[in-house]
Parts: C-alpha cells; sequence; structure tokens
C-alpha cells in the first residue's frame, strides 16, 4: 500500500477524499463495534486516529481491531512520540508550522525517530497549520502556540507554501478539536491555489454541506470527527 501515491493519484483525477478522525481517548474497545458499523457504511476513504494528547495504553489494540473490521487505511495522527504504533498503515509526520514552540516543529519529531524505525510504517511528512476557530483547541491548550487568524487567509498561504518548500508533502488546514468555526472557505481556496501538494483540511465542520464547501474550496481530503463521534448517524 503507498498511501502517499494514492492520495497524489486521487488529487490528480480529482477524487475527493474524506477521512474520519478516531481519538483514542475516547475509543473504548467495549463499544469500538458500533463505530465500525457505521465506518463501514459511511464514504469515508481514510481513517485517522490520535489526538493532542493520549494516556492511555490500548492504542495497538484499537488500530489492530480497526484493521481486521474495515478495509480502510489507518494512518496515525499523532499529538506526541507516544502515539506512535506500528499496527497502522502509516503516519502523518506532523510539524506545527503555525506556532513556534521548538518541541513542535522538530524535537518531538526527534524522539520519535527510534520509534520509527522500528516499524514499517509509510511516513508523510505533513505541514500542520493551525486556524484560530472561535475558541482555545485542545491542539492550542497541549502545544502553547497560538493559531493564525482566520481573517488572514495570505499569512495562512504563505505558511503552507513555506512547509511545501521546507519538503512537506501535505499540508493541514485545522481549527482544532470541538472548533466553534470551521476554516474559512476563502482561506483552504488561497492556499490551495498557492501550493502544488495535497490539502487536508478539518476541524469544526458539522455537516455534509460543509464538507462539500470544503471540496469545492480547494480541500483535497476533509477530515470529520467531533460531529460523527456525537452522531454516528451523521453520514446517514
Amino acid at each position: 500500500m503507498n498511501l502517499y501515491q494514492n492520495i497524489l493519484n486521487s488529487k490528480k483525477d480529482n477524487i475527493k477524499l474524506l477521512a474520519i478522525l478516531l481519538d483514542p481517548d475516547k475509543l473504548d474497545l467495549k463499544v469500538i463495534s458500533q463505530f465500525i458499523t457505521k465506518i463501514n457504511q459511511s464514504p469515508a476513504t481514510h481513517l485517522l486516529v490520535g489526538g493532542s494528547s493520549f494516556e492511555g495504553h490500548h492504542l495497538d489494540d484499537i488500530i489492530s481491531v480497526l484493521k481486521k473490521a474495515t478495509n480502510l487505511p489507518v494512518v496515525l495522527f499523532p499529538g506526541s512520540p507516544a502515539q506512535i504504533s506500528g499496527e497502522a498503515d502509516g503516519i502523518l509526520f506532523l510539524q506545527l508550522l503555525s506556532g513556534r514552540n521548538p518541541d513542535y516543529l522538530i524535537e518531538h519529531q526527534i524522539n520519535a525517530v527510534p520509534i520509527l524505525e522500528k516499524t514499517k510504517l509509510e511516513i508523510i511528512s505533513t505541514g500542520y497549520v493551525l486556524i484560530d476557530s472561535g475558541i482555545e483547541t485542545a491542539v492550542e491548550r497541549v502545544s502553547r502556540t497560538k493559531p493564525i487568524s482566520r481573517n488572514n487567509s495570505d499569512y495562512a498561504a504563505q505558511t503552507a507554501k513555506a512547509g511545501e518548500l521546507i519538503g512537506n508533502r501535505l499540508i493541514y488546514l485545522e481549527a482544532g478539536s470541538g472548533a466553534q468555526m470551521a476554516v474559512p472557505l476563502d482561506m483552504i481556496t488561497a492556499v490551495s491555489e498557492r501550493i502544488s501538494v495535497p490539502l487536508i483540511v478539518g476541524g469544526g465542520i458539522r455537516s455534509k454541506v460543509e464538507i462539500e464547501a470544503a471540496f469545492e474550496a480547494g480541500a483535497d481530503m476533509v477530515v470529520i470527527g467531533t460531529a460523527f463521534e456525537n452522531d454516528l448517524t451523521f453520514f446517514d
């Protein structure tokens, strides 16, 4: 499985991708079957697993269950090296471009290397850009960084382009888990037009109409998380 090449091919063919983000802190192995049933009935193309923080010890078990019960690629979306599991298919190797906390620019990445070298994960360098969503999100709180203003599309696009020039192979525009407001559509368009690598957009998206709007604005992959967690009939 070549995850990144499949994403590139989809972008080239204008095939939009949809990922469901699962927070391992909110997943109980005893009730995960109901999540899996709804995932298999959904139009999702990918599963992302991760969160801003995770204190549990059942990540391998969660991913193993997901792999056995679905046909979707499982990709790690880690908040720290503690969220790396060799059971997944790949990992978004995140660099928090919107912040200036060195831990999230390079330190966590360095600490992850010995763990990653023991796995067969496909590693996809991803520039992560946090956008103001109206509240302090978990990402902002944990990373101790400030998001980019939602009114500054040009700076967001410039930041994303810098990430691409550094070598990031994906750009992830994120409003944050539980965001009050999603990434503005004009910002999605501005970033999409500035970069050539695939663009992922997530956070604060609460309806199928908003998913389609993000696609139309230029997102290559949209991520839905909290809305699905709160309503398993979201895609019905």
